[in-house]
């Protein structure tokens, strides 16, 4: 759709950085062969010098030489065209044209899920600069806690104060919370006096703390108080009024966005599926209720940072040139709580800053939750079919029964104002039906209807069989963030997320839905080379583990696996080396981040790669094969006092699971005894030349790994390494040694 004064959006192909790109892809890619070349005839030479153990060590790093070379052929179909987009909201039609939008925000526990956090995310999507009759705000409360159903009636009650402050004075940012904890200096002036606006500045504010102490009054009048678990609960829907009758408040009469809680039905004998099962829920509900063409979904910690962000994405979705195959607008994901050095790689820098803009160049990116807004006909029907030709019967094993669902589904009917507002009986039974946790039973729901249930990272999976079926996606990212969130600011977390993303992915990767296989006869190789470089990412655990014990073992029994220092070809492991680092220090310097960044980044991939990779990765084994179920659990938001002070001074907080600590240590107290012992040896017995390359490794390993040796041996706070730990890891450094070097004499 083109206004008159020009197109709602540009998309601009990034001619410099695919230049550089392609440039840099070239050259390494060029050093890469040399150096399959110079390990490959290394076999097929004949040599006296060569022995079984350098032959084995020697095999060894090739393979895992060829992984890494492998995992980096799939990233580069990132770099290949990245473009960037702009969007001219000012340019969509009149509010009345405007179609309507369902926004899902989900919670699954109130514990983990401050109920404060998670209500000002649904104020602020409420409070979105889109025609209010327009917008229904659905909120999925997987926990069924009645803390949370009172939380959202007392932020309704909020809202009625809020939404009219904000319209009133054009306030920007729409988070309660957020709002009140920055100065917002300037805002209103010309459109009201000064004085006005702080009365009534404060008046809101009061209203704010009241709301914030009756939800807390509750919280402990109540705690402990609830018949039911979060996993054995019945259903729940309420179409919220508040607690305060609408006669109290009559200064305040501008239309309102619904807001819905639905709590759906969950049995300990029947699977909930996580995420994409509440999600599902949503959108049967929502097709009854509203039957909103394109929705929002959320996370209960990701406020609306910039109200504006429902128009922007319009700007893609009623472009007639974007719209027929567009199934969502992804817009990047951003923290508010993020220190300056990010010493856990929180940002998640290298997907939103390079690898999204890359995808966006082909099909689109894939869709994370909390930031994306698509249309629910593509979610609802993934295969590009027309529902019309169908019968009743066939949609029934497609949807279930729901005769009211399947008939504003089927027929594209919107519900009426009453029903909207939910008013009917019949409705709210219906409603209940819809939620129970039998309903998807002999249905096609999570398979080919809906969010997908294969693996426990939905998002991914989902996104990629869309992608599949020929839709496409866009990446959009403005100077303003549009929503902002809570990261993992802890050690612990960071282990514990990082393991069940790479489980599911890892899940993908080694099933039939392997995107190499799979995704590559479905959608141009480009893309699956994307889908199938993050599925396979937590492969890098197994040439990073290769490169922290082989050439270290070697080292301490003087077996050279790399070229002579007099060698040309060390300048050609050098050059891999110091090519590789480079590109991404230019990635991360070109994004606007520092060299500290670069450094974190670094650490935090070789700390995974010896981690969560690892768990994650055998995780995906045992569920694929059946000896475990595939689980989740919700990150925890609540802050810890101590963990954060300790982050904001960009130190490391290591009080997690022995699991996560000791392969990690065991592998930094393996490579500062090959270093010193290597430097000892060449010392003593020479070899100077032919170690080189190893002493140097381990040394790489001992600098990016300082925090950890820092907490081994100089730090004596809480979140030092536990001496039992370094023991324990010291003894299985000493075995891994001595087992290696049996195997190799």
């Amino acid at each position: 759709m083109e206004h008159s004064s020009g197109p709602l959006n540009l998309c601009r192909v990034l001619t410099k950085l695919i230049i550089i790109n392609r440039t840099h892809m070239l050259v390494h890619a060029t050093a890469l062969s040399a150096l399959i070349y110079y390990r490959a005839s290394f076999f097929f030479s004949e040599s006296k010098s060569r022995d079984r153990a350098t032959t084995l060590a020697c095999l060894t790093m090739f393979l895992a030489e060829l992984g890494l070379s492998f995992l980096w052929l799939l990233s580069q179909a990132f770099r290949w065209r990245p473009v960037r987009r702009t969007a001219y909201p000012e340019r969509l039609p009149e509010d009345k044209e405007l179609p309507p939008i369902d926004v899902f925000v989900c919670t699954a526990d109130p514990d983990k899920e401050p109920t404060d956090d998670v209500m000002n995310t649904v104020v602020s999507a409420m409070a979105l600069d889109y025609p209010p009759e327009k917008l229904h705000v659905y909120l999925s409360d997987d926990g069924g806690s009645t803390l949370t159903l009172h939380g959202t009636r007392e932020a309704y009650d909020f809202a009625r104060w809020w939404l009219p402050f904000c319209k009133r004075y054009g306030i920007k940012t729409r988070c309660p919370k957020a709002f009140f904890k920055e100065e917002e200096d300037g805002e209103g002036i010309g459109m009201s006096s000064e004085n006005e606006f702080g009365s009534e500045k404060k008046i809101v504010k009061e209203k704010y703390e009241l709301f914030q102490e009756r939800v807390n009054e509750y919280r402990k009048r109540h705690r402990g108080d609830s018949s039911h678990t979060g996993r054995d609960h019945p259903p729940t829907i309420e179409v919220v009024r508040g607690n305060v009758p609408d006669e109290v408040i009559q200064a305040h009469q501008d239309p309102m966005p619904k807001l819905i809680y639905v709590s759906r039905e969950k049995r300990p004998s029947h699977h909930h599926h996580f995420k994409a099962g509440s999600l599902n829920v949503l959108l049967r509900v929502s097709g009854v209720m509203s039957n909103s063409p394109y929705i929002l979904v959320l996370d209960c910690d990701m406020y609306c940072n910039d109200p504006s962000s429902a128009r922007q994405a319009m700007c893609f979705h009623l472009d007639p040139r974007l719209s027929p195959s567009l199934m969502l607008v992804q817009f990047p994901q951003m923290f508010h709580n993020i220190s300056e050095n990010d010493i856990y790689d929180s940002k998640i820098r290298p997907y939103f800053w390079t690898c999204w803009y890359g995808m966006d160049g082909l099909k689109g990116p894939v869709f994370i939750w909390d930031l994306l807004l698509h249309q629910e006909r593509v979610l609802v029907s993934s295969f590009s079919v027309d529902l019309a030709g169908f019968d009743l019967m066939d949609l029934k094993k497609l949807f279930g029964h729901s005769n009211e669902f399947i008939k504003y589904l089927w027929q594209k009917e919107k519900p009426s104002k009453n029903t909207i507002a939910g008013d009917s009986a019949a409705l709210m039974k219906e409603t209940q039906v819809l939620t129970s946790c039998g309903y998807e039973n002999g249905t096609k729901w999570g398979q080919e209807v809906g969010f997908k249930y294969y693996s426990v990272v939905e998002d991914y999976f989902t996104s990629f069989t869309l992608h599949c079926s020929g839709w496409t996606s866009v990446f959009y990212s403005p100077s303003k963030p549009q929503f902002l969130g809570t990261a993992t600011t802890n050690f612990n977390d960071m282990l514990i997320q990082g393991m069940r993303w790479y489980s599911g992915l890892s899940q993908v990767g080694i099933s039939r839905f392997c995107p190499l296989i799979y995704g590559s006869l479905r959608m141009p190789i480009l893309q699956s080379m994307c889908y199938a470089e993050l599925s396979l990412f937590p492969l890098y655990c197994l040439p990073i583990c290769c490169f922290a014990t082989i050439p270290q073992i070697c080292l301490v029994n003087g077996i050279s696996i790399y070229p002579e220092v007099s060698s040309s070809y060390i300048m050609l492991f050098a050059f891999i080396f110091l090519s590789s680092l480079c590109k991404h220090l230019y990635e991360v310097i070109a994004s606007g981040h520092s060299v500290q960044i670069f450094l974190n980044e670094q650490r935090n991939w070789m700390i995974k790669s010896t981690t969560c990779y690892v768990y994650g990765t055998i995780d995906a084994i045992m569920t694929q094969i059946g000896m475990r179920t595939a689980s989740f659990l919700p990150t925890n938001k609540v802050d810890d006092d101590e963990q954060s002070k300790r982050y904001e001074m960009g130190i490391f907080d290591f009080q997690t699971s022995i699991m996560f600590l000791a392969p990690m240590v065991t592998l930094v107290i393996l490579n500062m005894a090959s270093f010193f012992g290597g430097v000892a040896r060449v010392l003593t017995l020479g070899g100077f030349d032919k170690l080189f390359m190893q002493i140097a490794l381990s040394l790489f390993v001992l600098v990016m790994s300082y925090p950890v040796i820092e907490a081994m041996v100089l730090r004596t706070d809480k979140g030092r390494i536990p001496r039992s730990v370094t023991i324990l890891s010291a003894f299985l450094s000493l075995v891994l040694l001595l087992l290696g070097s049996s195997f190799l004499t």
